[in-house]
């Protein structure tokens, strides 16, 4: 009789996990906001009458 080999599956969650990062990846390099906030909010009150 012919002799079958069998090959174990390779694992497919490293693949998902590396999909994952890199994903995570550019949703912070696209879609965060990178600008820095400053918190001097400034209001100017116009006290010029147009009479």
């Amino acid at each position: 009789m012919a002799e079958i080999k069998i090959e174990k599956k390779k694992p497919v969650w490293p693949w998902i996990a590396l999909l994952l990062v890199i994903g995570g990846l550019i949703y912070y390099i696209y879609f965060v906001d990178h600008e820095t906030h400053t918190e001097s909010n400034v209001e100017i009150e116009n006290t010029t009458s147009a009479k």
